[in-house]
């Protein structure tokens, strides 16, 4: 059996007095690829900023290699090894493309080097001395990920990294992710686009109103294509 890296069980959380997730369960095992699915306003940004500590009124437990999150405030939760990219990717407009990517600490052993970064993304290489401003959406979003490559983290929290996106840019993408996976990374992809996840991800738990409705392997797709259209309304 596969090693559970992350388990997150009878989760529950709360925004103020709105009630999020409602007894959340799921599974990665290391080196996969998995993602949440599921229409806007299902609890998948929710589920990932409860797993990084962002969100602190919740109940159940959430455990990663072997170790219980929730009690951990964020940045001990990216000591442990978790990164997360957030939809907005967070670049900062008056660094260049090299500073912002040298800003995070090395929080433990086993991220990329700068070097093994620019071998993966060369348009940074290329961009290397441009502010943040001046890249597109395509590229602030890969430095966004690679930024995260070097902090050592193994498990990486990824939020609507194609949002907006061109198809041609998807598509360099998911060749990225694809590339993470062999080296060795883990991934929870919030993801809205369908056809993207279908082409990188092993499972899919698929989210409604706050908790997990079904739970898809990628090599059962096909027979449950118009089921999952359905949940997703496509």
């Amino acid at each position: 059996m596969p090693e559970t890296l992350l388990k997150v069980r009878n989760l529950n959380a709360w925004y103020g007095e709105s009630y999020i997730l409602h007894d959340l369960n799921l599974d990665v095992h290391r080196g996969e690829v998995v993602t949440l699915l599921g229409r806007n306003g299902s609890g998948k940004t929710t589920t990932l900023k409860t797993i990084m500590g962002m969100l602190k009124l919740h109940t159940g437990s959430v455990t990663f290699a072997g170790q219980d999150m929730l009690k951990l405030s964020s940045d001990e939760v990216a000591r442990s090894g978790i990164a997360l990219c957030p939809e907005e990717r967070g670049i900062f407009a008056s660094l260049s493309v090299e500073e912002n990517l040298l800003l995070p600490p090395v929080l433990q052993a086993g991220g990329m080097t700068s070097d093994e970064i620019y071998q993966l993304f060369p348009i940074l290489k290329e961009r290397a001395a441009s502010q943040g401003t001046h890249l597109s959406g395509g590229e602030q979003q890969m430095l966004a990920i690679a930024r995260i490559l070097r902090t050592g983290a193994t498990l990486l929290l990824l939020d609507e990294p194609t949002e907006g996106l061109a198809p041609v840019i998807i598509e360099q993408i998911g060749s990225i992710l694809s590339e993470i996976k062999k080296r060795g990374f883990t991934v929870l992809l919030v993801e809205q686009n369908f056809y993207f996840a279908s082409s990188i991800a092993d499972r899919h738990y698929v989210m409604e109103e706050g908790h997990v409705i079904d739970e898809i392997k990628n090599t059962e797709l096909e027979q449950n294509t118009e089921k999952l259209k359905n949940y997703l309304g496509i």
